[in-house]
């Protein structure tokens, strides 16, 4: 046994016998993830866990139902069981001590010791932003988590979200319609979608090159309990966190009291005084996040490595830039022409009175959308202060 002080090794990747181990101890009751990992700690190699003597896993502090589970064989059983239904799944299971595990999720206090993944797990390890809000989204919040999220995506920043109703929705709609991959971080088994009515969001992020994730075994209904602890995940994974509607007792707050534990930067779209649901991001703006109006507001305040690493992907090197096309479809959709139609060359149109216009023919999510697409394609020019102004 090693001491409990030592680190594990981190360079030469598991054997399918040490995720097995680490798979065995997820599934043992009454072991949390620090009792996990501070065990592991003390052994040198995942799979001794599985030759211990009842006294020795007495002796690693596990409950005694615990010991008694695995010593007697039931934790191998179950993970043997559960190994099966991943594969079946077209799953895979990613240990603490895996390379494909995250090196941003081991730096928080309590990381999860096996993450279950259907999709890319290579996505785990990539330059991401949380997007998180409100279950109950008005226009504005649907409209801004969309935009923020595709003009992040399309510019190679990985969109992390829940997949809950409303804004974390709008998140990764945002994220596809930029024709990038998004990553789902579930309070349930990756084999239970919910909620049921994102059964079609689930199919299209992992048929868009995507990933869902979970800490919770195959099967896990939705529990009241998994979704807080879910959050830590959502801001572990990434390397800020993006609030965009929440009121004042939304769970998002406990997504953004994650981050600033984890040290993660917070952003914040402002809202109307008057809503409720501008509460959490105002707050948290007067509290010292970064307001986000726009991407850039995001992209000038990421780690300079990572926008290096991110502008190398997409060939795009600064922001006198923007205007070139990072998607490949020229054609313009029906919306596209309805807002190019009332927006003008020689005079700005400030961004309500675009929705103003168009009130009668299109949503304000469909108007950022088209807007988002028009800018994109070198069509319009965003100004300061949301004002927009037609280039052909």
């Amino acid at each position: 046994m090693k001491t409990a002080g030592q680190e594990m090794t981190k360079t030469a990747p598991p054997l399918e016998e040490d995720r097995l181990a680490w798979l065995a101890l997820a599934l043992s009751p009454g072991l949390g993830p620090k009792r996990i990992l501070e065990a592991m700690r003390q052994l040198e190699t995942p799979e001794e866990i599985f030759r211990l003597p009842l006294t020795a896993l007495e002796g690693l502090k596990f409950p005694a139902e615990a010991a008694q589970f695995i010593f007697d064989g039931k934790a191998r059983t179950a993970a043997e069981a559960e190994w099966a239904q991943v594969a079946e799944q077209g799953a895979t299971v990613v240990s603490f001590t895996c390379a494909a595990y995250p090196e941003r999720l081991k730096e928080i206090y309590d990381p999860p010791p096996v993450l279950w993944v259907r999709g890319e797990v290579e996505l785990l390890s990539r330059p991401s932003i949380a997007v998180v809000g409100t279950r109950h989204p008005s226009p504005y919040g649907t409209g801004m988590a969309e935009m923020l999220s595709r003009d992040l995506a399309a510019r190679r920043l990985l969109i992390v979200s829940g997949m809950a109703r409303g804004i974390d929705s709008c998140a990764h709609r945002g994220a596809l319609a930029a024709r990038r991959p998004t990553l789902a971080v579930w309070g349930t088994g990756i084999d239970v979608v919910y909620p049921k009515e994102n059964k079609k969001l689930a199919e299209e992020i992992l048929d868009a090159g995507g990933a869902i994730v979970s800490e919770l075994p195959m099967g896990t209904f939705p529990a009241p309990q998994n979704f807080p602890r879910r959050n830590r995940i959502l801001s572990g994974l990434s390397i800020a966190v993006l609030v965009v509607e929440a009121g004042e007792n939304s769970g998002t707050r406990v997504t953004a009291r994650c981050a600033e534990e984890q040290n993660r930067d917070l952003f914040a779209v402002p809202g109307n005084v008057t809503s409720k649901n501008s509460w959490t991001p105002n707050t948290l703006i007067k509290q010292g996040a970064k307001l986000v109006a726009t991407w850039e507001d995001v992209w000038e305040d990421l780690p300079s490595q990572v926008r290096v690493e991110l502008e190398a992907e997409t060939g795009f090197a600064s922001k006198s830039e923007a205007g070139a096309s990072l998607l490949a479809d020229p054609v313009l959709r029906p919306q596209e022409a309805m807002v190019l139609e009332v927006l003008r060359k020689d005079e700005s149109l400030q961004i309500d009175e675009i929705l103003e216009m168009l009130e009668a023919q299109l949503t304000s999510s469909e108007v950022f959308t088209a807007l988002f697409e028009l800018e994109m394609t070198g069509r319009v020019r965003c100004l300061p202060g949301k004002n927009y102004v037609r280039t052909m």
